[in-house]
């Protein structure tokens, strides 16, 4: 039977959530010739208890356990994007906090064209992100989309939540050989490997009824390792630039500070000979692709130069309190706060300076309409980023 769509559940340990989940899956789906595809790497008996649900299950339900957990959750949903019996695949995860009732939305909203991607997002009027559970997931969670879609500001311009795990795609937009993830963020690897368009449907992320987040500090250096590999073109290139500058600032203080000058003012005259230093080479070699969308030369001048210079007067206060209290060398106070400094500098060049104007985009009837937008400043902020290509690279 030719289906309709393939529900692709990776699972790690997920025993107790399996019956619930194909049972709302069943009613949400019903109507429509779907399956339903486990990809397993439990260590418990996630993968007979899927059996045993499956003799009942209102729709087709397949089952296959890796004995290799080769690339982590991304990697099960790769092979479950190869295995599915249908082209329409919605990927999500078997913990039950992605609502099952969601689906018949994303299938309506990839149904009306224009997306070959339906994410469900935390982050758009109407979505929840109440299930991350503590200020600290939800702190770090939004530091990782900030800093992904500043190091894509192409391919992640119209998502607001690229780490997402729930999400539909289309099969055959995509090169499923080409995917090679590493850990649980397989949205982010395809969008930043492929050229889909990209829609978005609200979702009030649930709370967790059974098992435990997968979520650890060795998943986090997975997801910054698998990031870097994705993109080291602009983050490396403006931290070139921003080491050219260090070095600059580091050596005009030397020289005034040897020829008498005291360290503060020595401080505040290297930073503002490298801030307009800086700006100069990351528009010439970082951003001349971006530039053309953005604000005019000026508009950007300000508001790096304004940004740089509110860092800087913080910045240079607790350098200060170093050399008085820790008792190092200004030098060393000063190179040490350039680095802590060095990712909120970027982050605003990307997301901010070189924003380009807010995009339109075509209705149906050919009349233009202004991207919806999310509820907060901060989405806002983050989706007024650049319009220009940007491919993703190999180390």
């Amino acid at each position: 039977m030719e289906l309709d769509v393939t529900v692709i559940v990776p699972t790690f340990n997920e025993r107790d959530n399996i019956a619930e989940l194909v049972s709302r899956v069943g009613v949400a789906l019903e109507g429509r010739r779907a399956e339903i595809l486990v990809i397993d790497d439990s260590t418990d008996a996630t993968a007979a208890e899927v059996e045993h649900v499956a003799a009942s299950a209102s729709l087709p339900v397949r089952v296959i356990h890796r004995e290799q957990n080769t690339g982590g959750l991304g990697g099960a949903v790769v092979l479950g994007l190869a295995e599915a019996g249908a082209d329409i695949c919605v990927v999500m995860d078997g913990d039950l906090q992605h609502p099952p009732e969601l689906i018949p939305a994303m299938l309506d909203r990839h149904a009306a064209g224009g997306a070959d991607v339906v994410a469900a997002s935390r982050y758009i009027g109407g979505g929840d992100s109440q299930g991350l559970g503590t200020t600290v997931r939800f702190g770090v969670s939004r530091a990782a989309t900030w800093l992904t879609k500043a190091m894509f500001p192409r391919r992640l311009a119209r998502s607001t939540d690229p780490m997402t795990g729930y999400f539909l795609v289309d099969r055959r937009r995509i090169d499923v050989a080409e995917l090679r993830p590493q850990g649980f963020k397989i949205l982010l690897e395809i969008l930043a490997r492929s050229d889909v368009r990209i829609a978005e449907v609200p979702m009030e992320f649930a709370e967790r009824r059974h098992g435990t987040s997968k979520a650890s500090l060795r998943q986090g250096a997975t997801f910054v390792a698998h990031l870097t590999r994705l993109r080291f073109g602009k983050m490396s290139l403006f931290a070139l630039i921003g080491l050219l500058g260090a070095v600059a600032n580091l050596a005009i203080m030397w020289i005034l500070t040897a020829a008498g000058m005291p360290y503060v003012w020595a401080a505040i005259i290297g930073a503002e000979v490298t801030i307009i230093g800086n700006f100069l080479l990351q528009e010439r070699f970082v951003f001349a692709d971006m530039r053309s969308d953005a604000r005019s030369l000026g508009a950007r001048f300000a508001a790096s130069f304004v940004f740089n210079n509110v860092e800087a007067a913080l910045r240079i206060p607790v350098m200060a309190l170093m050399v008085e209290s820790w008792h190092i060398s200004s030098v060393l106070a000063t190179a040490i706060s350039l680095v802590v400094a060095f990712f909120a500098r970027f982050l605003f060049h990307s997301l901010v300076v070189y924003a380009p104007k807010r995009a339109r985009v075509r209705g149906d009837a050919g009349a233009e309409a202004a991207e919806p937008k999310p509820d907060t400043a901060t989405l806002r902020i983050i989706r007024a980023i650049d319009a220009e290509a940007m491919k993703p690279g190999e180390l």
